[in-house]
């Protein structure tokens, strides 16, 4: 009777672990699909920030509501720079203290950035709660 029981458990436990050892693979399968994923997303995402971080003499920001377009700007020094910005949602201006651009609304300014730097463009009218949020940064190179 012993013998039985015990054969019994036996096959019982090779069972369990047969099937445990399928959801492993599976499981492992899941991981790996996963972890291709995330390598594909921050490739995608390096991509887009190699983009925001080319040089360029046009800098065309976007206001929204309490966001810009983007974080980060880079224009060349000792060339002509256009700065335009657009509101698409409220009303919004920037200020550049060190480069002497203020620009209220919808409006553009031309400067010609001397110093190499980095310098922070804020929103320069108040538009709600999360107004002090609405900052991006100019690299000028």
């Amino acid at each position: 009777m012993k013998k039985g029981l015990l054969a019994i458990l036996f096959i019982g436990l090779l069972i369990s672990l047969v099937a445990c050892g399928g959801d492993e693979s599976s499981s492992a399968n899941e991981e790996a699909d996963n972890r291709e994923e995330t390598v594909t997303e921050q490739s995608n995402e390096s991509s887009a920030s190699d983009e925001s971080e080319e040089v360029t003499n046009e800098v065309n920001i976007v206001a929204t509501d309490f966001d810009f377009n983007q974080d980060k700007f880079v224009v060349q020094s000792g060339e002509e720079v256009t700065i335009t910005l657009t509101n698409e949602e409220g009303h919004h201006g920037i200020a550049i203290n060190e480069l002497g651009v203020k620009i209220e609304g919808d409006g553009e300014a031309v400067i010609i950035p001397e110093e190499p730097g980095e310098y922070e463009i804020y929103c320069n009218i108040f538009c709600g709660e999360d107004h002090a949020e609405m900052v991006a940064t100019l690299v000028v190179l």
